[in-house]
């Protein structure tokens, strides 16, 4: 039995709307003969009916006019009755034409109808609506806490309108510094002015909890709010990151709690979609540390341009567990394999590649843990991160993949620790495997990414919650921040641009002070400075005081995109390549000292011993 293609209400609202038109058809009448319709008239009327009735029924479908609710009524819904009822009249007064009626209608009715028509179905919807949100309010005005809404942009109109049907909140008013809003009203509720009149409203109005609306690149007005709330001893809430409302993930009114991730100004990314996909659609994929922080969010947007396989390779097979299961419960419907294996098992590598055959592939498996890797594991990181990565890039070179993109770090550039150097070495690998008409490799730089597995972030959160100290190594320690998602877009990007060689460094906006990281989160948490203490330790081994994205007599210059930066870095030799990998190779026989050493033979911007100059007094 074929199921009836609308719902209830959408049935309930095509019936009101056939009535309309046929009431409208009679009103026409009425009014172009003073509501004294002859009798030759009113037999006309009553033999086009039928004709009016079917004409309106197929338009009203045909426009859409039952893909809304009423409840929701807008521009968009006026439209579709417009654009109705024009079709449905010229259909009507052709027919008409056609059946040469022995009375024919009245130019003035032709006219009449289509108005009434427009006016009695526009305002059933727009007074069903104006009777909906009066009995929200009526029911729920006294019930919802209050809040203030800071920003007067489209997304607060989209939030105010989502807020009016929700219990839990009522909305009193809403601030911003366009001045051109101040006194104006946007659904009913008042402007009152700029951010800096916050402490006045609350004290006005005795409201706990206010809603940040503003552009993501805010941040200033962002950490404005975030002092006077803690002084204010107020709740600032925030809505879904701009990619969860796009993708669907999320809606305006599921509101949360700022984040650190809100303060640091970072712009949305303008991703070449056409580019990625062609260059990822329908093609096979394969990304190394899979399951890693950058690597699971790479496959993650590798995912939304459906490429015919992806390969997630990693060595944690519990990590990789858990990937696979966040992919479950996202419903990601997808052509997945995940692969446990080891990029220095050669043997595996080949074998993998001549079975699927990808066609480009992210290299972002590595040890990343600077102090981790500065003493007892520095053969370990030689081996993984060089070894490693010549192992995938030769294999990926003798076997036809079309490109290599390599997920490198800030760290390589002058590094002063074992990490930095190795990452600096792979870099060179792949700049000396190189070939006109093969596999293009392309090195992608970035610095930290916030709540990534071995951030200070999560870190500042535990020790929050555990009522303090939250320990920074150094006051004058900065580093460049970007989120994960952000990171993995501009790493597709730059792998879409690049042709082979470069070294592509990406826009890490401004440095940020840890020191003052901190003391955002621990308001952010709702404390005073004064009530969590932070702990100066002293810098850990390898590390440096800042970072840089590009080397002593390096140069860096634009590409097409604003975000992504090509770096002019020192030509590697590839004659000395082999050398190299017979070092690499025989890495295990040497004492940590001796590597080191030869480490600052390989990487000649490498400066192990500049950690201890930057040991101030602190």
């Amino acid at each position: 039995m074929k199921k009836w293609p609308f719902s209830f209400r959408s049935a309930l609202a095509f019936t009101h709307d056939i009535a309309v038109a046929i009431f409208a058809w009679y009103s026409a009448f009425l009014l172009r003969f003073n509501f004294n319709i002859p009798l030759e008239q009113m037999a006309l009327m009553k033999s086009t009916i039928i004709m009016v009735f079917v004409v309106e029924a197929i338009a009203s479908i045909s426009f859409g006019l039952y893909k809304g609710t009423w409840r929701f009524a807008s521009l968009t819904d006026l439209k579709r009755i417009l654009a109705s009822t024009f079709v449905s009249s010229v259909i009507l007064v052709s027919m008409l034409f056609v059946m040469n009626t022995e009375t024919n209608v009245p130019r003035s009715i032709l006219i009449l109808n289509p108005i009434l028509l427009i006016l009695m179905m526009s305002g059933s919807r727009i007074i069903y609506r104006a009777l909906k949100e009066h009995q929200i309010y009526g029911i729920n005005f006294k019930q919802g806490k209050p809040v203030f809404i800071i920003g007067a942009g489209a997304t607060a109109i989209s939030l105010i309108r989502d807020l009016s049907q929700s219990p839990e909140w009522q909305v009193i008013g809403i601030l911003d510094n366009d001045k051109s809003m101040h006194g104006r009203e946007i659904l009913g509720l008042k402007v009152f002015g700029p951010i800096e009149l916050l402490s006045k409203m609350v004290e006005r109005f005795k409201f706990r909890h206010a809603i940040i609306t503003l552009p993501a690149d805010s941040y200033e007005e962002k950490r404005f709010i975030l002092n006077q709330a803690n002084k204010l001893k107020l709740e600032i809430l925030t809505i879904p990151a701009i990619d969860d409302l796009i993708s669907g993930r999320l809606n305006v009114s599921q509101i949360r709690r700022v984040d650190v991730e809100d303060l640091l100004g970072r712009e949305s990314v303008e991703l070449d979609n056409s580019g990625l996909e062609n260059l990822i659609t329908d093609k096979v994929i394969m990304v190394t540390g899979a399951a890693g922080s950058i690597g699971s969010e790479l496959s993650r947007q590798i995912l939304k341009f459906n490429p015919h396989l992806l390969i997630c390779f990693d060595l944690s097979e519990y990590a990789l567990y858990q990937l696979e299961q966040s992919f479950i419960s996202d419903q990601i419907q997808a052509n997945i394999l995940y692969i446990v294996g080891d990029v220095k098992n050669e043997l595996r590598l080949r074998k993998l590649i001549t079975q699927y055959q990808p066609t480009l592939v992210f290299h972002a498996a590595a040890y990343k843990h600077v102090p981790m890797m500065e003493n007892d594991n520095v053969a370990e990181a030689i081996s993984n991160n060089v070894l490693g990565t010549y192992q995938f890039a030769k294999s990926c070179l003798d076997l036809g993949v079309e490109k290599f993109i390599l997920v490198s770090t800030d760290k390589a550039v002058n590094p002063t620790n074992v990490m930095g150097a190795t990452k600096r070495l792979a870099e060179m690998i792949c700049q000396g495997l190189q070939q006109k008409d093969t596999t293009r490799f392309v090195i992608v730089r970035f610095g930290n990414v916030l709540a990534s597995s071995g951030s200070v972030i999560p870190k500042f959160r535990t020790q929050i919650a555990a009522g303090g100290p939250v320990t920074v190594t150094h006051p004058d320690i900065t580093r460049y921040f970007m989120s994960i998602p952000e990171a993995a877009q501009l790493v597709m990007q730059a792998g879409l641009m690049g042709k082979g060689g470069e070294i592509f460094v990406l826009d890490m906006g401004e440095s940020v002070k840890i020191v003052d990281l901190a003391r955002d989160m621990i308001k952010l948490s709702g404390f005073q400075e004064n009530e969590i203490d932070i702990k100066f330790t002293g810098l850990r081994p390898g590390e440096k005081l800042y970072e840089e994205l590009i080397a002593d007599g390096e140069h860096s210059m634009p590409t097409k995109h604003k975000k992504v930066r090509v770096a002019k870095a020192r030509k590697f030799d590839t004659s000395l390549l082999i050398d190299l990998l017979a070092w690499v190779k025989s890495s295990d026989h040497f004492d940590e000292d001796m590597l080191k050493k030869n480490l600052s033979h390989w990487v000649k911007e490498y400066s192990p011993d500049l950690n201890a100059k930057q040991k101030n007094n602190i």
